[in-house]
């Protein structure tokens, strides 16, 4: 039930009556037409455009195309007015039995109240994470993961057939560097002293990596030149590294659907297939490219190389699929898994890069729309960096990490749930400040508190219904009477609720789901604002003598707990029953 898109429904077929009456002319589009909050509650519950929009193409007055409207649509019983405001917007104010209903709704759904058919089945791929396996994951993959997670539930919850995907940067040089790194610490296991030079791994993370080498083959590498072991070592270093990553993720509650090796593209073809249905398209050239930005002719050698016309395809510049020694740049085998995606018949692909790979953005979507000739959409969203501070101070770096502050790290000291909430307290393209105190805070400034406090309130309501034998399973709750929540305050929290589903539609279709988690401490606020209340007149609050008012007070709460549980699903944090 999204009670926005019903309205909208009821303007655009009051619309199309006009156009039948000859008020309106034929062949206007309606598809700009929107039903929103306004941004004033005092103006109303929903606002509308219609008579904006339509004016021109129209060739009327906004505020003439206005005036019938507002009579039109205050004809409906679910609207008591409609009022004009400035040149022609509409405000209208619903029966409160509209809003009164939203509560049945939700209680007769359950969590399921506000899933979407906006997706309507299509598959779409989100990659995520899909960090180096040289070493654990870090803050700013936290960040990420928590992003890709959320947003792929997201888009579950609005309708959309999701894959979850991880893709192993296993084919490049990082790679073989791992394997030097784990060697040394192979060495050191067997007693041998090392140093680690410049561009090697130093963390603590690979001690357990070279002594488990050690277990596998004894002193088979000792002593012996890097041809004999690089290749063995490097596979069994990786695997040993995306199990730590395996583990890492699922400790913060992030589970892939797919893990897909870069290694796998090389020597089957892959890259070769992909780079040939370009060259087919008359998008793969020998030329020679203009000096980068910042650099003068003299500084820069012009060479012939194999480049993909991307510039066809919106990007700044042609990009190089291959080098001059005739291996491939680090772009073709992204080319060749863009392209396999497509194969697998993706509707839509989503991918979350750090905000490092800003300049990568252009040149992939060039790819991705070259290869699916305009077909799928990619959509590449930037996490930006986190600071981390504790006791006011930046947090330093982990010991165990050699470099940086790791995803455990974060989650052993606040837990997943506080974890994953935070990541999402601001835009993914904005900045981010988790202070370790802050998050833990039991105040209204600590989002996460602030939430879960509202859910268990609602708890500890249910348990007190219990303790005085009225009835409150969501069943009940549903049949009772709720004509009795008319007070502005119950009115308000019911057309909160409404928001839900609008809320989910436009989040998954900006693919922006710290929304949901900004919703959810709006939602609290008005919660806790009505409990607040209770204090002052006690018809407001949700024990009552009488059994019957009881429930209609507690059928608010519960359906406020169930729409806070279901955003919390889908930003992967467990409700709390109660706080401790």
């Amino acid at each position: 039930m999204n009670l926005f898109a019903e309205i909208r429904d009821l303007i655009t077929s009051t619309l199309d009556q006009m156009v039948s009456a000859g008020t309106l002319p034929e062949g206007l589009n309606f598809d700009p037409i929107t039903a929103e909050p306004p941004r004033d509650p005092a103006h109303g519950d929903m606002a509308t455009n219609a008579a904006m929009v339509l004016a021109k193409p129209a060739g009327m007055k906004p505020r003439d195309i206005a005036e019938v409207l507002a009579a039109k649509l205050a004809e409906d019983p679910r609207v008591t007015s409609a009022e004009i405001a400035g040149p022609g917007f509409l405000n209208l104010r619903l029966a409160p039995s509209v809003w009164q209903e939203i509560a049945k709704t939700v209680l007769s759904e359950g969590t399921a109240f506000g899933r979407g058919t906006l997706g309507q089945g299509k598959k779409v791929n989100v990659e995520y994470v899909s960090a180096n396996p040289t070493g654990p994951l870090h803050v700013g993959h936290t960040r990420g993961a928590v992003f890709g997670d959320a947003l792929a539930s997201l888009l579950d919850f609005a309708g959309y057939d999701v894959t979850r995907e991880y893709y192993i940067n296993d084919g490049g040089a990082q790679v073989d560097v791992l394997a030097r790194s784990v060697y040394l610490r192979y060495q050191e296991a067997h007693g041998q002293e090392v140093a680690f030079p410049d561009g090697t791994y130093p963390g603590d993370y690979l001690i357990a990596v070279g002594e488990a080498l050690k277990d596998k083959v004894g002193d088979a590498y000792l002593d012996k030149g890097e041809q004999f072991w690089i290749s063995d070592i490097r596979e069994f270093a990786t695997e040993k590294m995306m199990e730590l990553i395996r583990s890492d993720l699922k400790a913060l509650g992030v589970e892939m659907d797919v893990f897909y090796s870069e290694k796998s593209l090389y020597g089957t073809g892959r890259i070769e297939a992909a780079l040939q249905d370009l060259k087919d398209k008359g998008l793969i050239y020998e030329g020679v490219l203009e000096p980068p930005k910042g650099k003068k002719p003299e500084d820069w050698e012009p060479r012939e190389q194999t480049l993909f016309k991307s510039t066809d395809h919106g990007d700044d510049v042609d990009r190089p699929v291959m080098k001059s020694d005739g291996g491939w740049t680090y772009f073709a085998p992204d080319i060749a898994y863009h392209y396999d995606k497509v194969q697998r018949g993706f509707d839509q692909l989503i991918d979350v890069f750090g905000a490092d790979h800003g300049g990568y953005v252009k040149r992939m979507k060039a790819a991705v729309s070259a290869l699916s000739g305009g077909t799928v959409p990619l959509d590449i969203k930037l996490t930006q960096l986190v600071k981390l501070f504790k006791n006011g101070e930046p947090f330093k770096m982990s010991k165990r990490a050699g470099t940086f502050v790791t995803l455990r790290d974060v989650v052993d000291q606040v837990g997943p749930d506080v974890t994953r909430f935070v990541m999402l307290t601001r835009k993914n393209d904005a900045m981010l400040d988790f202070d370790f105190d802050k998050v833990l805070e039991q105040s209204r400034e600590n989002p996460v508190f602030y939430v879960q406090y509202a859910h268990a309130r609602v708890a500890s309501v249910l348990r007190k219904a219990a303790e005085a034998g009225i009835a409150a399973d969501d069943a009940t709750l549903a049949g009772a009477d709720l004509s009795l929540l008319d007070h502005d305050s119950e009115l308000g929290v019911l057309r909160k609720l409404g928001e839900w589903p609008r809320l989910v539609e436009t989040a998954a279709r900006t693919n922006e789901p710290h929304r949901v988690a900004f919703y959810l401490y709006e939602l609290a606020a008005d919660l806790h604002g009505h409990w607040n209340k209770g204090n002052e007149v006690p018809s407001l609050r949700f024990i009552q003598d009488d059994a019957a008012t009881a429930q209609a007070k507690i059928a608010l709460a519960r359906a406020t707990a169930i729409v806070i549980a279901a955003g919390l699903g889908i930003l992967g944090v467990t409700p709390a029953e109660e706080m401790r």
